[in-house]
This record gives structure tokens, C-alpha cells and sequence, in this order.
């Protein structure tokens, strides 16, 4: 029986994140995607041009639909831009102790629009977070939610552990924009760090990388692997996806999800 696997976030109209990233990267990761929109952006690779909620009557029963027909073993957030829509979704998942929860905390898009209302952000930390497997911010992300300044892998390790503190079994700290080390990401379980060191690839089209990242990772934890094992596996992935990436559109193209459909 195949893994399901359902992913809770914005539509990308652009179809390089969002909805559309997770989607690809959670089915060429080996499980069946599902998906609950909560947001309708109007967005390509170079901008958001405008972004529409769904009503939390809407996003409430499209989770009903999924929990009452399909056997869910894993769950991933992303663009979750209000309070509103946070606690609807918390309120749903509550109920079916989800224990594989992936939560992409999504702030900014990027091209810099702004994904989640500052009011929203308190929210997250104290209601989602502790529900939560694994959190994966970006720097900018972590910098947000932890209030530390990251330039560094110390610095990183700082946040980690206040990010920690908000109720996440585990932090990933997503490390493309890290300074002083380019790809390298950072895994705090509350005790120890785990380091993952990658391969830069200088390309501008990386649209998408995030949702990418953390969808593939649900993936693998639905498919029965760890945490740290997850991790490598969907980091790994993630290089050659960005590696092939699509130098399509007029922006940051995408990441290239089937990068392995054309090879040979």
C-alpha cells in the first residue's frame, strides 16, 4: 500500500511552490500527495501579484475530506497567512494526532512578498509548533521566530534551540542562505545536532526550494524513515533537483522535481 501523504498550503499559479512544489516532490519521493489549499496566490517566477484566503469554512472541509476516506501518514504545512486559518487547522488536526507533522513555517515569498501576517506569527509558535515533528524555517524564517541574528553555524545552533522551546520534536534549520556555510543545514532534536553538509549550486532558479525540501521530507518519514535519515534523504534529492533546475519564465525559475525522468 502506498504511503498518503497530504500537504496544507497556498497555491502557486506559477507551479514552482506551494501546493504545486509539494505535490511534485512528495510523488517523486514514492508516496500518493493530497493536498488542502488554504490561500490562491497570483504568482510566476519573478512576483506575487495578489493573494486570496479561503474562507476556514472551505479549508476546514477539505480537511475533513481527506481524514474521513484516507489513511494520512504524514502531514505538511506551509503557507498558512493568518490566525484564523492556523487555528482552523490546528483545531482539525488536533483530533487525529497526527504524528508526522512537517511544518514549513512560510513568511516570505521569494521575491519578497509577504506570506504570513505578522499577527499570525505568535500564533504558529504557541499553537502549531507543538504539534509539530519538524519544524524547517530558512534563516530568514529562524531569524524571525528565534529573534537571533544568523550569519553563522553557531548562530544557528542559538536558534535552534529557542525554536525548540516553542513545543517541535525536532528543528531544521534550512541553511541555502546561510553566509559562512552555503547548503549547509542544521538538525536540533532537543539534545543533539546533526549537520548536513551540501553542495552549493551557483543558479539563480531555486523558486520553490523550501516547499521542496520539506514536502520531500515528509515524504521519506511517511515511508518509515527517521528524522536525520529523512533529512539526507530528501537533501540529497533536493541537490539534484536544484541542480537540473528550469530556467524558464523571466525570474527564479523552478526546481526541476522529475530531474531523474530525463536522464538516459
Amino acid at each position: 500500500m502506498i504511503k498518503q501523504v497530504l500537504t496544507i498550503a497556498g497555491s502557486d499559479s506559477g507551479g514552482g511552490a506551494g501546493i504545486q512544489a509539494d505535490l511534485k516532490a512528495m510523488s517523486a519521493n514514492g508516496v500518493y500527495a493530497m493536498s488542502v489549499i488554504t490561500a490562491i496566490t497570483a504568482q510566476n517566477t519573478e512576483e506575487v501579484t495578489d493573494v486570496l484566503e479561503l474562507p476556514t469554512s472551505i479549508i476546514a472541509a477539505q480537511l475533513d475530506a481527506i481524514f474521513n476516506d484516507f489513511d494520512v501518514a504524514a502531514v505538511k504545512t506551509g503557507m498558512l497567512s493568518s490566525t484564523d486559518i492556523i487555528k482552523t487547522v490546528v483545531k482539525l488536526l488536533k483530533p487525529q494526532q497526527v504524528k508526522n507533522l512537517v511544518v514549513d513555517p512560510v513568511m516570505i515569498a521569494k521575491g519578497g512578498q509577504a506570506l504570513l501576517k505578522p499577527d499570525a506569527i505568535d500564533t504558529i509558535k504557541k499553537e502549531l509548533f507543538p504539534l509539530a515533528l519538524l519544524v524547517t524555517p530558512n534563516v530568514h524564517e529562524a531569524q524571525q521566530l528565534s529573534g537571533i541574528e544568523i550569519t553563522s553555524l553557531a548562530d544557528a545552533r542559538r536558534a535552534a534551540k529557542t525554536i525548540h522551546q516553542f513545543g517541535c520534536a525536532n528543528v531544521l534549520i534550512k541553511g541555502g542562505h546561510l553566509a559562512s556555510d552555503r547548503a549547509t543545514d542544521l538538525l536540533y532534536d532537543g539534545r543533539f545536532f546533526n549537520i548536513y553538509k551540501g553542495e552549493f549550486i551557483d543558479t539563480p532558479h531555486t523558486h520553490g526550494t523550501g516547499c521542496t525540501f520539506a514536502s520531500a521530507i515528509a515524504a521519506h518519514i511517511a515511508r518509515g524513515k527517521t528524522v536525520p535519515d529523512a533529512v539526507q534523504s530528501a537533501k540529497t534529492y533536493l541537490t539534484e533537483a536544484i541542480r537540473h533546475s528550469l530556467a524558464i519564465g523571466h525570474g527564479k525559475g523552478p526546481t526541476n522535481h522529475f530531474y531523474f525522468l530525463n536522464q538516459g
